[in-house]
């Protein structure tokens, strides 16, 4: 990333990457990730966690997120855990990622994954997800970025990423909710309709997120789906006050793409 690009971040707490993956690795992921939800892929099921959307599309109506093959279905809403992928872990350690990670965390420190997940909206589905900021009450230290990949072209008609640019400088605006979902009074308070960006995206682009910017997305009112994978990568010296532990993507021990299941 550019000093130009680092300040638009800063400021705004987003930046567009533009597409970083070729027109062959974009369709090995999208068919990997279909083949993921139909059950197909030679990927390790029981550790993952998976959970099928809403036939509603109230963000209350959702399917359970546990780990698990839930049927075969394109109708998935998230499924975590992709970094026990081999086509998705080879992406999660582009080199730039690594290069966003140092300039965050320190260079050459370790960095785990706190969640490698895909996120669907089906065509014509999808749940409505509001106001909030990504932030756990669990962890000792908060993640501070994601990279977020469009799988399909994110658009305002078929759910793409809505944000308020700058509102992570308010910092946590509901620090007892472990997810940072705002009040219906929070939202009335901060969120103004006129600054809202629709963040639009091409298939294969990506955009870097500070984990505190507000941002919502809508249903798909579209005959295509809008696939997206979402990477929220953390210090790697980050404590779980649960006991829980995460995979380290870049440093000593890092995960190995030739040694996972590939195919």
């Amino acid at each position: 990333m550019t000093e130009k690009q680092w300040q638009r971040y800063e400021q705004d707490g987003y930046v567009k990457l533009g597409r970083l993956s070729g027109d062959n690795e974009l369709s090995a992921l999208q068919d990997e990730i279909d083949s993921i939800m139909l059950g197909e892929a030679n990927v390790p099921y029981d550790d993952m966690m998976m959970q099928l959307d809403s036939d509603t599309g109230q963000y209350g109506d959702m399917g359970e997120m546990s780990d698990g093959f839930k049927g075969a279905s394109l109708n998935y809403r998230k499924i975590e855990d992709l970094e026990l992928d081999a086509k998705f872990i080879k992406y999660i350690q582009y080199p730039l990622f690594r290069d966003i990670c140092d300039r965050t965390y320190g260079r050459g420190g370790p960095v785990d994954c706190f969640r490698a997940m895909f996120m669907n909206k089906p065509a014509h589905a999808g749940t409505l997800l509001p106001w909030h900021q990504d932030r756990w009450t669990s962890l000792d230290k908060d993640p501070q970025i994601t990279v977020w990949t469009a799988l399909d072209a994110a658009t305002a008609t078929n759910g793409c990423i809505q944000i308020i640019p700058g509102s992570h400088g308010l910092g946590v605006i509901n620090p007892e909710h472990n997810s940072a979902f705002l009040t219906e009074a929070q939202a009335e308070a901060v969120v103004e309709e006129d600054r809202i960006v629709y963040l639009e995206l091409e298939a294969g682009e990506a955009v870097l997120l500070h984990n505190w910017v507000l941002h919502r997305s809508d249903t798909n009112a579209t005959d295509s789906p809008r696939r997206a994978f979402s990477v929220c990568y953390m210090d790697g010296t980050t404590k779980s006050r649960d006991g829980e532990t995460f995979r380290r993507v870049f440093g000593e021990n890092a995960l190995s793409p030739e040694l996972l299941p590939a195919g």
